[in-house]
């Protein structure tokens, strides 16, 4: 099994070396928006406790993960309207993770429009301010 590595960009959002838009924290996990988007109000939660996938994380991250990404997607599909939610889970490079510490997307959906493409460009920093507020608003409502 391949070592965890704490230069990775979400141990650095842990630690308070790069910026995010904080959607929700708790002991355990945080919330923030993906900054390359594939759709408006694409939300990430992510462990507080080093673990570089699904397969090295112990039991009491994932049940954090999951508990948190139960509560960022009702506030997603709140804060969008959304008809839906998507939620992906990636592991390893054949299996499309890039980011390698443990991570959810949470992402809102609507009938009949497909995902963007994941293309690397990053969202305006407005657009992703203006989502959080929404996301923060409906976690104010649940």
């Amino acid at each position: 099994m391949t070592a965890y590595d704490p230069s990775n960009v979400f141990a650095k959002i842990l630690r308070g070396e790069l910026p995010s838009h904080l959607l929700y924290e708790d002991d355990a996990t945080i919330a923030i928006m993906d900054i390359m988007p594939r759709a408006d109000g694409h939300a990430l939660v992510i462990p507080k406790m080093a673990c570089r996938n699904i397969f090295d994380a112990p039991p009491e991250a994932l049940n954090a993960v999951a508990l948190t990404t139960q509560k960022l997607a009702r506030a997603v599909k709140s804060a969008f309207a959304a008809d839906g939610v998507t939620i992906q889970q990636f592991n390893e490079s054949a299996g499309g993770q890039v980011v390698f510490h443990l991570h959810v997307h949470i992402m809102p959906r609507f009938e009949g429009i497909a995902l963007k493409p994941h293309s690397g460009a990053m969202e305006k920093l407005e657009v992703l301010s203006a989502n959080a507020g929404k996301i923060r608003a409906a976690l104010k409502n649940l």
